[in-house]
């Protein structure tokens, strides 16, 4: 007879759940640190100071975990990781580990003697962020002079021969501008453009009504560019990545949450994806507390949306379950607030009307103040107001 007080044995455990295969990528945010201070910035509203960040030795630990687990690449990012003096010993460290390196910056402090410290400790190939092929525009968008140096750092990296990308983030001041963009990026020597649509949540959605762009010129930008991928040819691989209001069907993020890669914060925090640290209750496990197995593996956080058992609503019994998971876990909590709710991109989300009424709402007179305000994101965490101008 079962002891009410105690535990039922009457009846045997269900079995453990398998493990989940291997990732197989790793974003490093080495610091929060920026030069620039861009109003759709990815990084989370709360960063993380420079006193609580990992140290060398750390990350050395961390990336020897990650090529036992399993990780094959990196990306080394920010912020802006040239602001670590120690970023070639973290470099070396991966490359002793067997990981594939790409540096993700904005190409401010990228010198001849860095690429080459770089480039001798492992480092194989650089992503580039752009915000406009106009030198004005691209230093008003970024908050921050700093065209004139990613010019400077293409050249570096072509001129040591690494593999160049550019990575773009549209939104309604840069889409009509993507012939340029595509010409700056075949000018600069890239291999690879990743032209990506601003996603509305963290900092982003402070910006939400200067960046959203219309319905038309969505169209017109996706037109140019498949014009230009059959110009190219294999020459330069253009990408594509979708906007999340406008098509009524979600992405899935980072290819399903805990299915292929994990982030590490700058203080150790890792997370499924590198939004995920604003939902509320996950409690994001640390590298300083517990292994990288263990955490890809067991921890709660990383098993919490996994796979589609948790789905409810529409996304419990849709066809697509497997491809797209639900969409976007803090798309949904940002726009609802509720993470497990199927992402309002969805046409058939309960909340699909948040989005469709976004896309279609009127945008802002491109001659009035409002239709150039941004919030910049500033090095104190606080936003700063400036209306067609740079932040000197």
């Amino acid at each position: 007879m079962t002891d009410p007080s105690g535990p039922d044995t009457s009846r045997p455990l269900p079995p453990p759940l398998p493990p989940p295969p291997p990732p197989w990528a790793l974003l490093a945010e080495l610091t929060h640190a920026c030069p620039l201070h861009c109003p759709y910035c990815s990084n989370p509203l709360e960063l993380v100071r420079r006193s609580r960040e990992l140290s060398a030795e750390e990350w050395e630990d961390v990336l020897r975990q990650a090529g036992e687990l399993g990780v094959v690449h990196t990306h080394l990012s920010g912020g802006e990781p040239l602001l670590r003096p120690d970023l070639a010993a973290i470099v070396g460290a991966a490359e002793s580990a067997g990981i594939y390196t790409q540096l993700v910056t904005s190409g401010v402090g990228l010198s001849e003697p860095r690429m080459s410290e770089l480039a001798s400790a492992g480092l194989r190939s650089v992503q580039l962020s752009v915000q406009h092929a106009d030198s004005a525009a691209s230093d008003r968008i970024a908050g921050s002079r700093s065209y004139a140096a990613k010019e400077r750092a293409a050249a570096v990296v072509r001129d040591a021969g690494l593999p160049l990308g550019l990575n773009v983030v549209l939104h309604r001041d840069n889409l009509d501008a993507i012939d340029d963009i595509v010409d700056l990026g075949v000018a600069w020597g890239a291999e690879r453009i990743e032209l990506a649509n601003v996603q509305f949540y963290g900092w982003a959605l402070r910006n939400r009504t200067t960046l959203l762009p219309t319905r038309d010129q969505l169209s017109r930008a996706q037109e140019t560019v498949e014009r230009r991928r059959k110009q190219l040819g294999d020459s330069t691989e253009l990408v594509w990545v979708v906007p999340d209001y406008f098509d009524g069907v979600p992405k899935p993020c980072m290819g399903g949450w805990g299915a292929v890669s994990l982030t590490v914060a700058p203080d150790g925090v890792v997370l499924p994806c590198p939004a995920a640290g604003a939902l509320p209750g996950l409690d994001a496990p640390n590298v300083r507390d517990r292994s990288l197995e263990w955490i890809w593996n067991s921890s709660p956080a990383f098993n919490r949306y996994r796979g589609t058992d948790w789905m409810s609503g529409p996304c419990g019994e849709c066809p697509r379950r497997e491809a797209d998971f639900g969409g976007c876990r803090c798309q949904a909590h940002a726009l609802t607030g509720d993470a497990a709710r199927t992402d309002p991109a969805c046409a058939l989300s309960p909340d699909h009307g948040l989005v469709r009424a976004l896309a279609e709402a009127p945008r802002p007179d491109p001659a009035s103040a409002d239709a150039s305000r941004y919030v910049y994101r500033g090095p104190d965490r606080h936003h700063t107001d400036v209306t067609r101008g740079v932040k000197r």
